[in-house]
Formats: C-alpha cells, sequence, structure tokens
C-alpha cells in the first residue's frame, strides 16, 4: 500500500488548529461492517529526548495472527499541546503506515477521534489523511463522563454540547473502560462491536497492545 501524503507539520499553535479546521469538513461517517484485518497505532517516546518510534501491527481476527508489521523511528518536532497531539505523532506515523503492503479494513488509535474538543482527534486526522476507516479507542476519558454498567460489553454516552460524540465502553467485567470515538468512514454502533470483538480478555485492543510493546521494544533497542 503505498500512502501519498506530504509533510505535516504545520508552523505553530494557530496554523494547526487551523489545519484541524480544514480537515474536519472532510470526516464522514459509515456504515462499518465487522472488520477481518484490522491495523493497531502506537507511537513510543523517549523520556529524555523528543525521540519516537512508531509501529502498526495488523492482526487477522480471524486467527489472531500478526500478518504484518511496520515501524519508523523519528524525532517529534512539534511541541506538546493538548488537543493538538496528531501534530507530533502523525509524520513519523504516515512514513510508517507508507510500508504496509496489505490494506486493513480499520485502523484502531491509541487516541480519540470525535470525542475531542474540536472534533478532530488523532483517529480523524489518520483516516481523513489516508481516506481509511479508523477509530479512536483511549486509555483515559477525554473530559468528565458517566460511568457505565460493571458488565463487559456497558456503554454510556460521551457527550459534547449535547450530541454523542463517543462512548465509554467495559470491555472487561469491573475493570476500568476505555473510550471509543468514530474517527473516519465509521459509525460508533460498528466501532464499540469492533472493540469487543479486539478486547476477548483483555481491556485494550489487541491491535494497539502488540503495536504498543513493539513501539517500546525499539525504542528500548
Amino acid at each position: 500500500m503505498q500512502f501519498s501524503v506530504k509533510d505535516y507539520r504545520p508552523d505553530g499553535e494557530d496554523a494547526a488548529i487551523a489545519e484541524q479546521e480544514r480537515l474536519r469538513a472532510f470526516r464522514r461517517d459509515e456504515p462499518l461492517a465487522p472488520p477481518r484485518l484490522v491495523t493497531g497505532v502506537d507511537v513510543s517516546y523517549d523520556p529524555a529526548s523528543e525521540r519516537l518510534v512508531a509501529a502498526a501491527v495488523t492482526v487477522d481476527v480471524s486467527t489472531w495472527d500478526t500478518v504484518e508489521e511496520v515501524t519508523r523511528s523519528g524525532t517529534a518536532r512539534f511541541p506538546y499541546i493538548p488537543g493538538l497531539l496528531a501534530f507530533r505523532e502523525l509524520p513519523t506515523l504516515l512514513e510508517a503506515l507508507a510500508d504496509l503492503e496489505t490494506a486493513p479494513d480499520l485502523f484502531v488509535c491509541d487516541g480519540h477521534g470525535l470525542a475531542h474538543p474540536r472534533a478532530f482527534g488523532l483517529a480523524c486526522h489518520l483516516g481523513v489523511l489516508l481516506d481509511v476507516p479508523a477509530i479512536g479507542v483511549a486509555k483515559n476519558a477525554p473530559w468528565p463522563t458517566d460511568a457505565p454498567g460493571e458488565e463487559r460489553g456497558d456503554t454510556a454516552p460521551i457527550l459534547h454540547e449535547g450530541a454523542e460524540v463517543g462512548r465509554v465502553l467495559r470491555t472487561r467485567t469491573s475493570v476500568k473502560p476505555v473510550y471509543v470515538s468514530v474517527g473516519h468512514r465509521a459509525d460508533l454502533d460498528g466501532a464499540c462491536a469492533a472493540v469487543l470483538e479486539l478486547t476477548r480478555g483483555t481491556r485494550l485492543p489487541e491491535t494497539t497492545r502488540r503495536a504498543d510493546a513493539l513501539s517500546r521494544r525499539l525504542l528500548k533497542g
């Protein structure tokens, strides 16, 4: 798979916010069919420097086999600013994804999609720039939310200005939930169903778990 994406490094905070606003017009929702090939993406940082490693791992959900892995080392060239994490991670992540040889049915990001102050988190960026189905599965809430029930599969809405922009999803009974939101070319019901399929026995999707482990291993090595 070859991605043609120009350098993604806006000049400062105002330019980054303007780019989010511009790209948001291209985001769309579509029904998400149950995916077979799912690619999880994650980025690990060296706490002592601006070095980072981006990793993407594609898993065949029918067998749980790893189909493909791609990685890329880089340097974070955009400062950490809440709500603008995509501009730190995407340049290196997009370089890694350009090496994918197999097109997945879905990308799962360790971060948010529509559940974002400007309704355009990392999963939206990735999905729109590559025009692929993408969802966000975050470990932490974007803002205070109601808690779901304690059983696996229980949900509570993530609301912003009265609209549902995501769901708090319990992936394991009596274990801390995750926060699911659509990025691009997906719907919230389909996203939550996919996350439950990817978390059989785990809190976090197996795809991003493998991508996280791979990026951390390479960062240390």
